[in-house]
């Protein structure tokens, strides 16, 4: 399972980041995720909070733009927390979106420099825009990253998986456990899960409580909800 890791990144090493920090993939599925990356040009990566599925795709990102590998990198997500209607927030609209994009601003800055990242950000090499902002591209020579995935619908899915490009990676992270849509919505994420299985092309990869990395009582925290849904179930 790991032997495209291995090939490409001894160690786990993704590459160096900020001060020679080692970024490294660093649990099984993790590692998993890296080498479907090299073996896809589209991966989704399922799994709670915590388990590294959007930095790690980040670091690809990043590594891949440093090898020139793609010319751009797209990290887009759904504003779903604000119904995709952001006029009761002050400011404008980089103001308003500021806020559901911090966590993607939070990873790159962790893997590039600021000054270089502002660079990045204002030639367009490095895109953070809401969802609704691809309808009618296509996205070519681009590592594009979908994160939040569960809280798209099933056009919104349909709309962003089909704005693939030549040479393009495509990652679709998600949590189908903190899903923001209304009731009446189901989630586009859930769906592709199933109707693109057996597609060639299409990995999956699917994190747990085994791959978070943050404070051991948040993985307590994710097994009592995972426990939870179970008896659900």
């Amino acid at each position: 399972m790991d032997s495209n890791l291995e090939k490409y990144h001894p160690d786990g090493i993704i590459f160096h980041g900020n001060l020679g920090k080692p970024i490294r993939a660093i649990t099984r599925n993790q590692k998993e995720l890296v080498s479907l990356v090299h073996a896809n040009d589209m991966v989704f990566a399922v799994g709670p909070a915590g388990t590294g599925k959007t930095y790690t795709s980040i670091a690809l990102a990043v590594k891949f733009l440093k090898e020139k590998r793609v010319k751009r990198i797209i990290l887009t997500r759904p504003a779903v927390e604000a119904g995709e209607n952001l006029g009761f927030l002050p400011g404008d609209l980089k103001e308003k979106l500021d806020p559901y994009m911090q966590p993607l601003y939070d990873a790159l800055l962790d893997m590039i420099p600021r000054e270089k990242l502002d660079y990045y950000l204002d030639k367009n090499i490095v895109e953070i825009a809401p969802l609704a902002f691809m309808r009618g591209r296509t996205l070519n020579d681009a590592f594009v990253i979908l994160d939040e995935a569960q809280n798209t619908t099933h056009s919104q899915m349909k709309m962003f998986l089909t704005r693939m490009g030549i040479t393009s990676k495509f990652i679709i992270t998600g949590d189908p456990g903190q899903m923001d849509l209304l009731s009446s919505n189901s989630s586009g994420l859930k769906e592709a899960l199933t109707l693109f299985k057996a597609i060639e092309g299409i990995g999956f990869v699917y994190l747990d409580g085994t791959d978070i990395i943050r404070h051991p009582v948040v993985r307590r925290i994710v097994r009592v909800y995972e426990s939870l849904s179970y008896k659900k179930k």
